[in-house]
C-alpha cells in the first residue's frame, strides 16, 4: 500500500502511514506524536511501528518524548517517507503511478517479497536460516545453510504461472503480463 499525506498529519496519521509499505508526502506535510501533550502514551500502534519504520529508537523517541512537529524534509532524512513533492496532487500521481507499475509486475513474487521484507524486519537473519534435513534430499547434518523462509515463499512461486510467463516474455522480447491472484 502507498500512502500519501499533506497538511496537519499526527496522531492517527502517523498510524496509517506506519501501517503503508511507502510514504510519499507533499512539502506541507508536517508531522506529530502529540500524545505526550495530551496526558498519555501513544496507544494505537506509532509506537510500535514507527521505530520499525525509520530505524532509529533515538529520533522517535525524541519525535514522541517532545511532541515536536517534524517536516516534509526531516521525514525524508529519516526515512519515514521515501519522496517529497511540491502538491498533494503531485504525490498522489507519484503514487499512482508507483502503484500502477507495482499492479503490473507479478503478484506472487509482489506478494512474496513484501512477506519476506516484513519477515526480515521482525527477525535476524539467523531466525531464518536452517540446516536442511534428508526429507529435503540432502545429507543428515549437511554443511548447507539456506534462508528456509524464503525457500518455502519461492517454492509456492513455482507453483504459479508467474515465472514461466517471465522467461517466455524474456525470450520473445515482450512484456510480461501476469495474472491476477
Amino acid at each position: 500500500m502507498v500512502c500519501v499525506t499533506h497538511g496537519i498529519s499526527w496522531g492517527l496519521a502517523i498510524d496509517i502511514a506506519c501501517c503503508a509499505d511507502i510514504r510519499m508526502c507533499a512539502k506541507d506535510a508536517s508531522f506529530a506524536v502529540k500524545e505526550v501533550d495530551r496526558g498519555m502514551a501513544a496507544d494505537i500502534g506509532t509506537l510500535s511501528r514507527l521505530p520499525k519504520v525509520v530505524g532509529s529508537q533515538s529520533w522517535v523517541k525524541d519525535v514522541c518524548l517532545s511532541a515536536r512537529t517534524f517536516s516534509a524534509a526531516e521525514a525524508l532524512s529519516v526515512g519515514f517517507v521515501t519522496q517529497i513533492h511540491d502538491t498533494k496532487a503531485q504525490a498522489v500521481g507519484a503514487a499512482q503511478r508507483l502503484a500502477a507499475l507495482i499492479a503490473s509486475k507479478s503478484p506472487v513474487a509482489v506478494q512474496g517479497t513484501k512477506e519476506l521484507l516484513n519477515h526480515a524486519r521482525d527477525h535476524s537473519v539467523a531466525d531464518s536460516k536452517f540446516i536442511p534435513s534428508v526429507s529435503l534430499g540432502l545429507a543428515e547434518g549437511a554443511n548447507h545453510v539456506g534462508l528456509r523462509y524464503t525457500g518455502i515463499w519461492n517454492s509456492a512461486a513455482l507453483q504459479s504461472h508467474d515465472l514461466q510467463a517471465a522467461i517466455m516474455s524474456g525470450l520473445t522480447k515482450k512484456t510480461s503480463r501476469f495474472e491476477k491472484l
